[in-house]
């Protein structure tokens, strides 16, 4: 099956938002997909699609003014987990990131993602946990690594 993966487009995230749950399963994260940022930073907000079985993951994210490509959001639908999508799509992000000047990405997760801290190790991220990163109580996962 031929994947593509093109800057997304704000019919695209209602998609997402739709089959939420193939992507997220229990956890209702239909908060975090803002339009504005698909709107606002199109070029490296991805969706990845095959003719056939239409989107089958996406990445939100932007380059801020620091020169840092921020991962707000990456998903992989239930049926395309394992098939290395979700390295593509991040492969994708980066290229597009440093073509805005990009020199380190960053991504968070929350403290129990076990899944989100595997895989971005396995992408040579370094992890370290920082507290009241979101607030008061709010620890987060920080992923980090220097674009070479």
């Amino acid at each position: 099956m031929a994947v593509h993966i093109t800057p997304a487009q704000v019919h695209d995230l209602r998609q997402v938002l739709a089959d939420h749950s193939r992507c997220w399963g229990e956890r209702d994260l239909r908060d975090l997909h803002l339009l504005a940022l698909v709107q606002e930073f199109g070029e490296t907000c991805l969706v990845a699609r095959s003719a056939d079985d239409g989107i089958l993951g996406y990445l939100i994210g932007f380059v801020t003014p620091a020169r840092t490509g921020y991962v707000h959001l990456i998903a992989t639908r239930d049926d395309a987990r394992g098939t290395g999508l979700g390295r593509e799509l991040y492969a994708a992000f980066t290229e597009a990131a440093r073509q805005q000047g990009a020199v380190r990405l960053k991504a968070i997760t929350s403290l129990g993602n076990t899944g989100s801290v595997a895989f971005h190790r396995s992408l040579g991220f370094d992890v370290r946990v920082e507290e009241d990163y979101n607030g008061p109580g709010e620890d987060r996962v920080v992923f980090s690594r220097a674009l070479s």
